[in-house]
């Protein structure tokens, strides 16, 4: 294995971790968790420093700014990640079709189908 797929293979356990750690980050208005709901777009590493690309339901969320700090705090948490910025991105736009099934099956528990 070369070196840099060994440095492919880190990450990728490094984003599998963060992203299992973001499934304890709630949007407030949706009781799902922010990567089972779609939210989560991209993440690139450099070293033990993340930038995380993630997205809204819609783009008058008046938590915002809380949602992405936890994103970030939540993140920072995770071994080998010293530091973590969230961007958010409008595009691709949000949309139910990126709900994940386990994502549906909660939200169709609490009467909303999508």
């Amino acid at each position: 294995m070369t070196d840099e797929e060994t440095q492919d293979e880190e990450f990728q356990e490094l984003q599998d971790e963060i992203l299992e750690e973001l499934e304890t980050v709630h949007d407030p208005e949706i009781p799902v968790n922010i990567v089972d709901l779609g939210l989560i777009y991209d993440m690139e590493f450099d070293g033990d420093h993340v930038d995380i690309e993630m997205t809204l339901t819609s783009m008058g969320c008046p938590t915002a700014d809380s949602i992405m700090r936890e994103v970030e705090l939540t993140t920072e948490q995770v071994d080998g990640i010293e530091s973590a910025d969230v961007e958010l991105v409008w595009q691709p736009p949000w949309s139910p079709e990126k709900v994940s099934e386990e994502g549906r099956v909660q939200l169709n528990a609490m009467g909303i189908n999508i």
